[in-house]
């Protein structure tokens, strides 16, 4: 029935009387939303509304916090945990290199939390995970695992399904829906608030949002990147934008591949296997999941191209973010050091070695 309510507030299409939810009506809706307690319909409706009319930073934080009390979340309060929180849904034809830069990072001296999914409606894409299956390094589902993991070896990758269960329960509602809903973003920021964290976000008048709405969950740091395909990644045809937060402060952040030799005029892609099959997408492809799985092991052996160079430039923003180097610059160099080095590739095969 609190939906029901809620819905009233917001309004419809065709009336002004309705209104943002504060901070507290989003907690309250969102806790009725992963109690299982509302019918998919009312779900349905609760989430399209607030598609329509614009998600606030109050209804996030409210959102946010709701499905952290929910959630068992790894790596809380460790120093220098950065988290990485790309698109759950994944990709259809962009390689989720996070996964990559990721391990790059922690070969550069940062403590690395991913934090994904597989198979999650609407996109059902190509995710961190498609990619960790193929390298035999795959993403947890126990988030006492991923934070033995990060501890050990710097790295994990964590489903957001195993730190709340609740959202399995509302995969058939995305589905149905068919279009990303505010979920797409809170699902992001289920993550430690004592950790920094980099999100990738949509292309649009959204990255002051994304950063005010870490800042008042506690982020100490972090940033919010519109990356290739809404991923963390930067592109390497031009400049990307950014906000990146800094304790009480928020600064632009822009990634200029020329600036460091890394511009090429296409970004890294993958070949195409035909169109999905009905009701699946990219990240069911077997042959996608090999052909990204092989991209991001080339990289990390040492291979050379645009793969590698996106590779770096992720790598540097996750530094950044996790207060390992000052500038992009000194994150680059960081990054070719951990790739050249081989000790990203040897993160990788502790992984592997792991029972």
């Amino acid at each position: 029935m609190i939906l029901r309510d809620l819905l009233r507030v917001l309004g419809s299409s065709d009336r002004r009387d309705g209104r943002n939810l504060s901070h507290e009506e989003a907690y309250q809706a969102f806790q009725c939303i992963l109690d299982g307690s509302e019918s998919e319909i009312q779900v349905a409706a609760f989430l399209i509304a607030l598609r329509w009319k614009g998600v606030t930073v109050e209804e996030l934080t409210g959102f946010a916090r709701a499905a952290r009390e929910r959630a068992t979340l790894p790596c809380v309060g460790m120093a220098g945990l950065v988290c990485i929180s790309p698109p759950h849904d994944g990709y259809d034809a962009t390689p989720p290199l996070e996964v990559a830069a990721g391990l790059v990072a922690a070969g550069a001296g940062a403590r690395v939390l991913i934090i994904g999914d597989r198979g999650v409606p609407p996109r059902r894409g190509l995710t961190a995970a498609s990619v960790l299956d193929h390298l035999k390094a795959p993403m947890t589902w126990d988030p006492q695992v991923a934070e033995s993991q990060v501890e050990r070896t710097g790295f994990s990758a964590v489903a957001a399904s195993g730190m709340l269960p609740a959202w399995l329960g509302l995969r058939r509602v995305r589905a149905e829906v068919g279009v990303r809903t505010p979920m797409a973003t809170v699902e992001k920021l289920v993550a430690p608030a004592s950790a920094a964290i980099v999100l990738g976000a949509q292309h649009g008048p959204v990255l002051g949002s994304a950063v005010e709405t870490m800042a008042g969950l506690g982020h100490p740091s972090g940033i919010a990147i519109q990356g290739v395909a809404g991923g963390v990644i930067p592109t390497l045809r031009k400049r990307t934008r950014g906000v990146e937060l800094s304790g009480k402060h928020q600064m632009p952040l822009t990634v200029e591949p020329n600036d460091f030799g890394l511009a090429h005029a296409a970004d890294p892609e993958l070949p195409m296997f035909g169109p999905p099959e009905e009701g699946k997408g990219t990240g069911d492809n077997p042959h996608m999941i090999r052909a990204v799985g092989e991209m991001t092991e080339n990289v990390l052996r040492g291979e050379s191209g645009a793969a590698r160079d996106a590779t770096i430039l992720g790598a540097a923003v996750i530094l950044k973010a996790a207060g390992r180097c000052m500038t992009l610059a000194e994150g680059v160099d960081a990054a070719i050091s951990s790739l050249d080095a081989g000790t990203a590739y040897g993160i990788l095969e502790r992984l592997r070695a792991e029972p």
